[in-house]
Formats: structure tokens, C-alpha cells, sequence
């Protein structure tokens, strides 16, 4: 499979094969500029490139982008990539390595990733989550990734942590993604994320695993699986505030228990998700 993750930052693609293994790996910055076609013009030589070196013949190619996106029409509007608004991406991308392209979002991407293959392995019941340029989650109940009318279900980043907090991008105030995400911790401190103080970490943790409790307390799960470059990159501080606020805040019967870990791919998860989505489109596991 042909993996494909676009990210407010970066734009990565690689190939997967069937038991997981991740070849070929390929990065860029993600353009700044306002024109679709430029930002496009940089994931399709990424694409063409790590197509024309795969070991083998591709049967599909997988996308996980940054919501919110319309997974049944192909199309996406990142929050952190505005050019992109309704941009066709699935379309344009098959067009352009002329394989079959499924595209879902990345945090959902991740779910299937870490179920598969990860620390959600076995379990039918958790919720997997990415904290980076932005947050972003994928529900997994009885062993089916939630969807939602219009395919976003998940979307934790917009779930309201701090009333009078930060504006945010969707346009509410003090959503997880606009006081937990890369870009909102910088512009908060002034400093980048790999430069937090142990303050900022556990205080990001905290801001987590109050969301976290909230959705263990309205869906009946104890495991949430955590990963993105934010909470990989802020370790044991991060997930240890992240647990402690859990145990204060999910205390029903169901969701007292709730464990939070960091994901069992590291940094590959995003990629094996993007092949996972191709998989579940062509009708393999996961």
C-alpha cells in the first residue's frame, strides 16, 4: 500500500506492506502558501517518488489528512492546512499515482493503526488519539470505528477543556486543540514545544486526560491510546498528569480504571494508519 499522511506541519508518504512494515519514508515541510495547488504540487512528488521506488507492484493508496473531511467524497479542510476547503484530494491523488485512493482522517487512521498493530491490539473497546499540530481522535466501541453522519466522529480536539480559554481555529473557545495542540502551546509561551517547561507539559497532560475522562464517562471505555509529536515528544510528565486527572474525573463504575498510554507505533503510527484506511476500503484487515 501507498501511505500518505498529511499533517499541519509535514507531509509524509511511504509503503506498507501487509504485515506492517514501513518502507521508503519521505517528508517535507507542509507549504504555507494560500493556493490548493501548491500545497498538492508538494504531497504529489512525495507520492510519485515513493510509488516509482516501492519493492513491489501498490494495489491501493491510503490517506489519513487532518479534519475535518467528507471521507465518502474524498474531500478535506484541515483546520491547519486553510488552503485546502473542500479540497478533492482523494480524486486528485488517484489521478496522479492512478491507484484506488481511500482518504479518512488521521486521528481515525490511527485507530485502525494502533488496533491492528499497536497498543490497542486485541482490545474492542478504546479510544486512540493524536496530539500534534493538531488533536484529533478515532472511537473504536465493540470493535467498530464510530463514523458519524458525515464521517468525523472523534473529533476530541474540539471538546471544551477550559470555558474561558483560548479562541480556536473552529471558531469556539477553549477547545482541547486550541490550548493542548503544538501551535497553541507556542503561542501561548512564546517558545516551541520541544522547549516546554515540566509546567506546560503536565498542564497539556492534565488539559488530555480531562477529555479523556469525559468521553470514558459517555462511552463505557477504559484504554485510550495517545500518540502525536506533542504528547510523544513531552513523555512520562505529560502522560502521568494525563493519568492522575483521569482517576479524579472518570469515577463511574464503567470508567474508573481508565488507563491512558502513549501509542505503540511512535512516530511510524500515522503511515501504518494511512495503510490501514487503504486495507479497510479494499476490504482486508484491519
Amino acid at each position: 500500500m501507498l501511505a500518505v499522511d498529511v499533517g499541519g506541519t509535514k507531509l509524509a508518504v511511504a509503503v506498507v506492506d501487509a504485515d506492517g512494515r514501513v518502507t521508503g519514508r519521505r517528508s517535507v515541510p507542509t507549504p504555507t502558501s494560500d493556493d490548493p495547488d501548491v500545497v498538492f504540487g508538494a504531497l504529489s512528488s512525495l507520492a510519485v517518488a515513493a510509488a516509482a521506488d516501492a519493492p513491489g507492484p501498490l494495489v491501493a493508496c491510503g490517506v489519513g489528512c487532518g479534519g475535518p473531511s467528507d471521507p465518502a467524497g474524498g474531500t478535506v479542510s484541515p483546520l491547519n492546512i486553510p488552503a485546502w476547503r473542500g479540497f478533492p484530494l482523494a480524486r486528485r491523488l488517484a489521478d496522479t499515482v492512478g491507484l484506488p485512493v481511500a482518504v479518512d482522517n488521521d486521528a481515525r487512521a490511527l485507530a485502525r493503526a494502533e488496533g491492528w498493530l499497536g497498543a490497542a491490539r486485541g482490545e474492542r473497546d478504546y479510544l486512540a488519539m493524536v496530539v500534534s499540530t493538531g488533536v484529533g481522535a478515532g472511537i473504536v466501541l465493540e470493535g467498530r470505528l464510530l463514523s458519524g453522519a458525515h464521517g468525523n466522529a472523534g473529533h476530541i480536539g474540539h471538546v471544551v477543556v477550559e470555558p474561558e480559554g483560548r479562541p480556536c481555529a473552529c471558531g469556539g473557545i477553549g477547545c482541547l486543540e486550541a490550548e493542548a495542540s503544538g501551535p497553541s502551546i507556542a503561542a501561548a509561551t512564546g517558545r516551541a514545544p520541544a522547549e516546554a517547561s515540566l509546567e506546560v507539559r503536565r498542564r497539556t497532560g492534565t488539559l488530555v486526560g480531562r477529555a479523556v475522562a469525559s468521553v470514558a464517562n459517555l462511552l463505557d471505555l477504559r484504554l485510550a491510546v495517545v500518540a502525536g509529536s506533542v504528547a510523544l515528544g513531552f513523555g512520562d510528565p505529560f502522560f502521568s498528569a494525563a493519568q492522575e486527572e483521569i482517576e479524579r474525573r472518570a469515577r463511574l463504575e464503567f470508567s474508573a480504571g481508565t488507563v491512558i498510554v502513549p501509542g505503540g507505533l511512535g512516530d511510524l503510527g500515522p503511515l501504518v494508519g494511512a495503510a490501514a484506511v487503504a486495507r479497510h476500503a479494499a476490504g482486508l484487515a484491519p
